[in-house]
């Protein structure tokens, strides 16, 4: 399949092709971004197809994107991504662009049995029995000129989103599951909403349980106090300081500099441009309200349950013929059993409404009721 392309690099040629797109109602997009050494993505390209054509917006060359804006938010156009959740933050952060009215195919092809987080490639090989070259995935976008190979790659990006969108429609029709999907669509959007906030970060640090009260409650200041460095430097947040140097910092709460210098994986480069200013938060942190304490992992008896718990998922997951990872996650799970431990067992939202009450609630509580943990 082929389609010809456009280069699109002035306020004018952008401000035309939207105009002129407007009236359309679905539109395969994409992006190219790098974020290797940045916190925030740094967007170098938009790739636009309508099936026959395909526009490839220069971002670099352009500063005038309210054309762009009210296209992508329009709500009488379906935009067809695949696999959208960091496409729609680069959007977001790089051009203030929020689309709401998406088809994401990754997640129509595991609502219909295809298989859980397939790629593109993999995917339009299944369907149209074609091998695409990804080899360019990695290369550098904000280049320029950029070479033909990364020119094609990008096109490929969108060539075959309109026909996998009328193919995935119509199976999403034929089960019955257009309802699943646009549930599905709506936790997306949650989830990337949720990821704007940087507070509870130190609840993704590995072995953070262990910390008592008030390392813990350190542990997070700190977080919180490299975030506002990493976004104001525009900087990743392992380039200030690693997480498991922000973990030996909480377990060792250091009072002297000197000590700093014991931190293991910590750089005495980055010792000295941080060091004083850790050793204030140090202080700080440990005069912030308490925490409440970090689960710790499940015992060898729960872990057993939960077991039994994916088994009786899976064999749910075969019948009704969808991926397994779509029922429930093991975070779900854990806090599940942690909280039917306590007596009260507390259910997620999404397990409670929706297509899931169906099959999946009632599954994990007959494994419970086996277990005498209801």
């Amino acid at each position: 399949m082929t389609q010809t392309s456009e280069w699109i690099d002035t306020n004018d040629k952008l401000k035309t092709v939207c105009d002129q797109l407007l009236g359309l109602t679905t539109l395969a997009v994409d992006t190219e971004f790098i974020r290797t050494d940045t916190f925030y993505p740094k967007i170098a390209l938009i790739q636009l197809s309508n099936g026959q054509q395909c526009w490839l917006i220069d971002v670099l060359a352009i500063d005038q994107f309210s054309p762009l804006k009210a296209l992508l938010e329009s709500p009488h156009l379906t935009l067809i991504f695949h696999a959208c959740a960091e496409d729609l933050e680069v959007l977001d952060y790089g051009l203030d662009i929020q689309p709401r009215n998406i088809f994401d195919t990754q997640i129509a092809a595991g609502l219909i049995n295809l298989g859980y987080n397939m790629g593109y490639a993999r995917l339009v090989e299944s369907f149209f029995d074609i091998q695409l070259d990804k080899q360019e995935t990695r290369s550098n976008w904000l280049a320029r000129p950029l070479s033909q190979r990364q020119l094609d790659y990008a096109q490929i990006d969108v060539i075959y989103l309109h026909r996998l969108h009328r193919e995935l429609s119509t199976l999403l029709a034929d089960q019955k599951r257009h309802k699943w999907f646009n549930e599905e669509m709506r936790s997306l959007f949650a989830l990337v909403e949720s990821r704007k906030n940087p507070t509870d970060y130190y609840l993704r640090i590995k072995g953070a349980w262990r910390l008592n009260g008030q390392s813990l409650r350190v542990l997070n200041h700190l977080c919180c106090w490299r975030e506002n460095i990493a976004r104001t430097k525009d900087k990743p947040r392992s380039r200030i300081i690693k997480d498991t140097v922000l973990l030996d910092i909480a377990k060792q709460l250091p009072i002297t500099k000197q000590q700093l210098f014991g931190i293991e994986d910590w750089y005495p480069s980055s010792i000295k441009r941080h060091g004083d200013s850790v050793l204030q938060e140090i202080q700080v942190g440990q005069q912030q309200p308490p925490l409440a304490p970090l689960p710790q992992p499940l015992g060898k008896e729960m872990t057993t349950v939960m077991k039994s718990i994916r088994k009786a998922l899976a064999s749910v997951a075969k019948d009704q013929q969808i991926p397994p990872e779509f029922l429930c996650n093991k975070k779900e799970l854990e806090d599940i059993l942690r909280s039917s431990l306590q007596g009260s067992c507390r259910w997620p939202s999404r397990l409670t409404e929706g297509w899931r009450r169906l099959w999946v609630k009632p599954t994990i509580e007959s494994v419970l009721t086996t277990a005498n943990l209801l």
